[in-house]
């Protein structure tokens, strides 16, 4: 069944991005797609079209260029009339630690994971006001908020302050109808997952992500899809009256203590 609704999703090229964009497309949204990857966002697209008949508008560009980030809201508006869910996914960092960071990377990823939603936030609220319609934000933050690797303190910090403006944009807005959620997904396979490396260049995301699954009682990485199945119904009005939380999309990964494989060792014939 087609709709007349509209979604704006950011990081539209990348893994969650992509599986996201294709659960809306099959619910006949209309689509604005933003993402920095021009090539990715055309064969998004193009495979968008081809599958479900979607109407989408590309809007290419980097989140950290305010010119680019204050368009989104308006040319969507532009284009449709309406915007009824706007899904922040749009994440960048970078693997080093607190000793090494330097300020220009600190900015940006606080630029492109914090600022970037919560202007977007701003400015479509505005649009839902306007229209009278209501609407939803979703806000993709990360697991790594509660339980930190140590690695990436630009990412972390972005992302639990995206959790705390998660809270507060659902007070702000409640009472236009709008509802704010956030989606907190644990270790998922996507190419993000996958560039962790040793000083001396060699690749060892293999051995992490071993190590993070020994963790994760569903024993597995989780999939794009599972995230955006979860964005999709916290969209939709089977969830609507949840606001103002964080929701964990991590297969058990947070809530436990020790590794399966100690648990083994001390129960070997239960775990």
């Amino acid at each position: 069944m087609r709709t007349e609704k509209v979604v704006i999703l950011t990081g539209a090229a990348g893994g969650i991005g992509i599986a996201t964009a294709n659960k809306f497309a099959e619910k006949g949204y209309k689509m604005a797609l933003c993402d920095i990857d021009k090539t990715g966002l055309s064969i998004l697209s193009e495979s968008l079209v081809q599958k479900y008949g979607t109407e989408c508008l590309l809007l290419q560009g980097d989140l950290s260029d305010d010119f680019y980030l204050e368009s989104i809201a308006r040319k969507t508006e532009e284009k449709w009339g309406r915007i009824d869910v706007l899904v922040n996914n749009a994440a960048w960092r970078t693997i080093e630690t607190l000793r090494t960071i330097q300020i220009n990377t600190w900015g940006k990823t606080l630029k492109i994971c914090l600022t970037a939603p919560l202007f977007l936030t701003k400015w479509v609220a505005l649009v839902m006001e306007q229209k009278q319609t209501g609407g939803v934000i979703i806000n993709v933050t990360s697991i790594m908020s509660e339980r930190p690797s140590g690695t990436s303190p630009a990412y972390i910090a972005a992302k639990g302050a995206l959790e705390s403006l998660t809270r507060e944009s659902a007070i702000t807005y409640g009472r236009s109808g709008i509802r704010v959620v956030g989606v907190a997904p644990g270790f998922i396979e996507t190419e993000l997952s996958n560039d962790y490396t040793s000083p001396d260049g060699n690749n060892i995301s293999d051995r992490i992500i071993q190590e993070i699954t020994d963790y994760t009682p569903l024993g597995r990485g989780g999939k794009s899809s599972e995230v955006a199945e979860a964005i999709f119904w916290l969209s939709s009005d089977s969830a609507s009256y949840i606001t103002g939380t964080t929701i964990l999309v991590d297969g058990g990964f947070k809530p436990n203590f020790s590794k399966y494989s100690i648990k083994k060792q001390q129960f070997p014939d239960e775990f």
